[in-house]
């Protein structure tokens, strides 16, 4: 039998600090995943529920994007995709009752973790201007309110819809649509804040926002490099991957500030050796680089490749690739020539040597992938880093080639597949085209607010009526308090959501709670029951079906919630059939495959196995989408952050205990953290030079350009191998010192791996105040 939700709030008072772990899975991940999802389903429903998990006949996992293979165990999932299952299948309920019981502001000053595990939303809620509690209304008020809101304003532009990763294709196409036929192209989503860098930096050197390789060419690699990622907590199913490219002969190297256990050694649940074993051991090669020190780690290859091929001409470089197939080889030659071997060790914190090691293993690679998450994305050199990722595979044909290519590992199950439906503020011209000619209407051709210029727009009072499909905004963006307080600015906010969360607490005048079917419920449309796609982190594209019952009949699934709005919103005489397309989300497909490229048939292919992969021209035919028509080398200048003296820069991560911003539990085991968040990991011979002792309380204070602070307080300091200068402490936590106005060029992500910090002492901080 499940557990009831708790009442009581527990914090960090039972914080205990333990030894980190060297080694990832094994017997602790499952019972811990079991242990979470009896507690949350119970033993019945956890059974039934994980076997469907990730199965070509079940349901998609709500956490991370990465795919699986064509053979499927029987148990395809990992400990965090439990828990995320068992966030969303839970037997708790939050009924009309529970909002009656507790205010907004109480809400507010609960933790995040507590709100999560109340259960699941049951009702539509209002939240009135001038109330303190949020009221149950029917959908017809609910919709009513959300149209008149956005019929009564100046301009659409004056409204924003927001988007999280976990909507699925069919949802996020159907959003898209609705909005541009409002009139605007505010569609700003989560990709906005994790791989926009990527998403800026591959278009414009290869001519495709997304990774180059499949599944299968890890099994082919001779050398993975996995940069700027936690995958043993962030995504730990690519383990498993990883594993067999070891087995295959492949060396993996990992370029981290932060030593991770799962990229130390591997115990795969999956396997008997896995849990009664020593696993396997996966990085033979760690560079504990400094934070933002991987542009100057990769300007480093490429102006070794360049040199090795001078004293050995036709045998380093892939001259005929490049000849052939890439534009701009000479300017980046001479660039990265000039790079200075003292600004490259300061920048990286790496000796020469170790650079020099690892960089022949770069030169032998016949088959090179890199692999990326936020731990690049995240800085405001971030686009550049990934050309310089670029420019090295180029210079090795490391492109096209299987075994090879670019690998950026995105951190939501359909980031990428919303991208691809249209969730874009800076649409293509050739897609808004194709839409107009499916839809008979006009478009807005007027590039629309990203995350970071929507929380503008809201604290300006250019925004004023936010809507979220989805996800937890106030949690995810930085500058918590410019955040909420620019959420409380607009006229409305309306969350589509299955869960409680602390963005239903930042209300606007008005407010509104629209609870929504999750990706392991039964969806039953009056065309009879359906399913949805996804794309993977691979551009593999499948179905998911739900098989539980709804948490409750008055739940809609967003495909029912866009549809009713639109109606509701574009009124009856809008020629868009919205109704037909929610009863039977095949002929919402049919639109798609008229739209975009690449979804041909895909009514028929969606059924068939297991999916099938979009096409991806570098990597399927060495041509190149770019203005140019080749691969792009680029001349970038040399960046890396400078840290003052006295300072740290601090990164944000992830607990173990943690998808994004849903917490799931206190602890985050292989860093050796049990019962508490607030913790900050800084090197012992920092902490000494800081005049700090482990375990010491300090408050974060940042410092910004512009000479405004802002101040996390109360964490406890724990000494740990981090980079000397670095610095890593748990977001949401840490948003708070993120600035709104230190973002990434090109891209304008939000710089969350790249915060200059000082530690002061709480209590003299308390004192002071």
């Amino acid at each position: 039998m499940a557990r009831k939700a708790p009442t009581t709030d527990p914090g960090d008072e039972n914080l205990r600090v333990g030894h980190a772990k060297d080694w990832a899975a094994g017997v602790p991940a499952v019972v811990v995943a079991m242990r979470d999802s009896v507690d949350q389903m119970g033993v019945t429903r956890s059974a039934r529920t994980l076997l469907r998990l990730n199965q070509k006949k079940g349901f998609d996992c709500p956490g991370c994007a990465w795919p699986e293979e064509d053979k499927r165990h029987i148990a395809e999932f990992c400990e965090n995709g439990a828990k995320a299952v068992a966030e969303e299948a839970t037997l708790r309920r939050i009924t009309p009752e529970f909002f009656a019981e507790h205010s907004v502001a109480e809400l507010g000053g609960r933790s995040g973790y507590w709100l999560g595990q109340q259960g699941r939303l049951t009702t539509p809620m209002l939240l009135d201007e001038g109330a303190t509690h949020y009221r149950p209304v029917d959908w017809d008020e609910a919709f009513g309110i959300v149209a008149a809101e956005l019929r009564g304003l100046d301009s659409p532009d004056e409204a924003v819809f927001y988007t999280s990763g976990r909507t699925s294709n069919e949802a996020a196409f159907l959003y898209q649509t609705f909005v541009r036929a409002f009139g605007t192209n505010n569609l700003p989503d989560c990709s906005n804040m994790c791989h926009e860098s990527s998403g800026s930096a591959l278009t414009e050197t290869l001519g495709v926002g997304k990774g180059s390789v499949s599944l299968a060419d890890l099994g082919k690699a001779d050398l993975i490099l996995v940069v700027g990622q936690n995958p043993g907590t962030n995504h730990p199913r690519m383990l498993s991957a990883l594993e067999k490219a070891k087995r295959g002969g492949a060396r993996i190297t990992a370029v981290n500030p932060l030593p991770e256990a799962g990229l130390l050694r591997f115990k795969n649940p999956q396997n008997p050796s896995g849990l009664v074993g020593r696993g396997t051991p996966l990085a033979d090669r760690f560079l504990q680089i400094k934070v933002g020190g991987d542009l100057a780690l990769f300007r480093a290859f490429g102006k070794l490749l360049l040199e090795a091929e001078d004293a050995a001409p036709g045998t380093v470089l892939d001259q005929a690739f490049i000849d052939t197939h890439t534009h701009g080889f000479e300017d980046y030659a001479k660039e990265a020539r000039a790079a200075d071997w003292p600004e490259i060790v300061a920048a990286t914190g790496l000796t020469r040597e170790e650079i020099q090691a690892a960089f022949q293993e770069v030169r032998d690679a016949k088959r090179l992938i890199v692999c990326w998450a936020m731990g690049l994305t995240q800085h405001k050199h971030a686009v550049p880093t990934i050309r310089e990722i670029v420019n090295v595979l180029l210079l090795g044909g490391h492109v096209g080639r299987p075994g090879a290519g670019v690998c950026p590992v995105r951190g939501h199950s359909n980031v990428q597949g919303d991208r691809t439906m249209g969730i874009y503020e800076k649409p293509k011209a050739a897609f808004l085209d194709a839409m107009e000619a499916e839809f008979g209407l006009p478009m807005p051709r007027e590039h629309g607010l990203d995350t970071v210029d929507t929380i503008r727009a809201m604290r300006d009072g250019r925004a004023k009526v936010f809507f979220a499909m989805g996800g937890n905004f106030v949690a995810a963006t930085p500058d918590t308090d410019v955040t909420e307080a620019a959420l409380r600015k607009t006229a409305l906010t309306v969350q589509v959501s299955t869960k409680l969360n602390r963005s239903h607490a930042v209300p606007g005048r008005r407010a509104l709670i629209l609870p929504t079917l999750g990706r392991t419920e039964v969806d039953t449309q009056p065309g009879g029951e359906q399913f949805v796609t996804v794309e993977d982190s691979m551009g593999l594209v499948h179905a998911s079906r739900g098989r539980l019952a709804p948490a409750s009949e008055a739940l809609l699934s967003e495909v029912a919630i866009v549809a009713r709005l639109a109606r509701a919103v574009l009124g009856p005489e809008h020629p868009l059939p919205w109704e037909e397309l929610s009863a039977d989300y095949d002929r919402i497909r049919e639109r798609i495959e008229r739209v975009i490229p690449g979804f041909d048939d895909f009514n028929a292919r969606v059924r068939r196995g297991s999916g099938f992969a979009l096409p991806h021209a570098p990597r399927d035919s060495r041509t190149f989408p770019t203005a140019t028509g080749k691969a792009n080398f680029t001349a970038n200048a040399f960046e890396a952050p400078v840290i003052p003296e006295g300072r740290l820069l601090l990164q944000t991560v992830r607990s173990h205990d943690q998808y994004n911003t849903t917490i799931y539990g206190l602890d985050d085991r292989y860093r050796g953290i049990h019962a508490g968040r607030r913790v900050v990991f800084v090197h012992p011979d920092d902490l000494k030079a800081l005049g700090f002792e482990d375990a010491a309380m300090v408050d974060l204070v940042s410092e910004w350009t512009d000479g405004t602070e802002r101040r996390a307080e109360g964490f406890r300091v724990v000494a740990y191998d981090t980079a000397r200068g670095c610095a890593a402490a748990y977001f949401p936590e840490t948003n708070v010192l993120v600035p709104l106005d230190s973002t990434a060029d090109v891209s304008n992500t939000p710089t969350s791996k790249a915060i200059v910090v000082r530690l002061e002492a709480a209590e003299a901080a308390e004192a002071a105040g």
